[in-house]
């Protein structure tokens, strides 16, 4: 695995492919189902945290017409402008999500789609900056693969790259950074196949 295949490669890739991808990007929020357990039973007005956050439509697009406050992040500073343009009531800042410290908390912090491009050991590191961000109560969302391995692909002339840790290690990385999973969905049908976890900040 070389740079040019590997989770380095990840933002020159969304950086050459932005206006594409946000273009072709699906927008038929087959991801509602685990927007709605975020926010089940709390009323809008949410901080949300959105990392990797691309062009910011359908899913933070969706906090916004909900009421929430959106923060997306993104590295790839075309994608910035996408999200920008596209959701202008959303705050995006051009950051890597690795080490990141916004001195803010929030309500519901995303990682959709996003954090499974870093490595295995920069996904690790992750879950102490997911709780350095989390208010009391925070919901966590992120996706993975159903089990440990890598995956490489392509998005329009670009490679990407996709890494999961073992179910199990995300289950420990979790409880040592004060999160408790509420669920795990691996390749579920009703999310277009993907592998979601949803959860809670236990402080």
């Amino acid at each position: 695995m070389g740079k040019e295949t590997g989770p380095e490669a990840i933002l020159p890739s969304y950086e050459a492919e932005a206006a594409g991808w946000a273009q072709t990007r699906n927008q038929e929020l087959w991801e509602r189902p685990a927007l709605e357990a975020c926010v089940a039973g709390r009323a809008p007005g949410l901080r949300v945290l959105d990392l990797g956050c691309g062009s910011g439509q359908p899913i933070a697009e969706w906090f916004v017409a909900r009421g929430d406050h959106v923060t997306g992040v993104d590295g790839a500073a075309a994608m910035v402008e996408e999200a920008r343009r596209r959701v202008p009531r959303m705050e995006v800042i051009h950051a890597d999500m690795r080490g990141l410290s916004l001195g803010q908390s929030f309500d519901i912090i995303l990682a959709f789609n996003s954090f499974f491009h870093l490595s295995p050991d920069d996904q690790r590191a992750m879950f102490p900056v997911f709780a350095a961000h989390a208010a009391a109560d925070a919901r966590l969302l992120f996706t993975s693969g159903p089990d440990e391995g890598e995956a490489f692909g392509t998005v329009g002339d670009s490679p990407v790259y996709h890494a999961s840790l073992a179910p199990r290690d995300y289950r420990a990385a979790m409880n040592a950074a004060g999160f408790e999973v509420i669920w795990f969905r691996p390749e579920d049908a009703e999310l277009r196949g993907h592998s979601v976890w949803l959860a809670r900040f236990r402080g």
